[in-house]
Formats: C-alpha cells, structure tokens, sequence
C-alpha cells in the first residue's frame, strides 16, 4: 500500500540514506567504506528504527495494508462479493 513518490513499491532490499544525492530519481550509486574515522557523537549514535510509514505518500493513501484498507472502505461495487 504504497511505496515511493515516483519510484512505486519495492519488493527487494532497500537501503534509505539520510541527505540527498544528486542526478534523477532512479540513478544507481556506489557505496564505499567511508576512509575517515568518525568521532563525533551523532556518528555514533545508536540507531534505533520503531516504525516505517508505508502508506502511499502520492494522493490519498492513508492505509499501511491492503487489509487495513478493505476493512475501512467495506464492499465496493466495482468488486462485487463472492457470497450473494
């Protein structure tokens, strides 16, 4: 239930990087050991992740899964129920 603004959903590993990296939406980047040693206390800070926001950040996505979503919005008429 949603993915990235312009990208779409990821369905293989993924990695976030803080900042932001130049060139279009979708370039491919290198990633290298980092050849200074960090010092400083925000370097090493633990990370600590408790939650991801997975609704859709593009129009009007609101719901983290696709059962939270059918749950809310109940039976459609363009999905009519098997059970009649």
């Amino acid at each position: 239930m949603g993915g990235f603004v312009q990208y779409g959903v990821i369905t293989n590993d993924w990695l976030m990087l803080k900042g932001g990296i130049v060139g279009t939406k979708k370039r491919a980047i290198t990633l290298r050991k980092s050849m200074m040693n960090h010092s400083s206390r925000k370097h090493l800070e633990a990370i600590d992740i408790k939650f991801i926001d997975t609704s859709s950040k593009f129009g009007h996505g609101r719901f983290q899964t696709a059962d939270e979503k059918l749950k809310f919005m109940g039976p459609l008429a363009s999905k009519p129920s098997m059970h009649k």
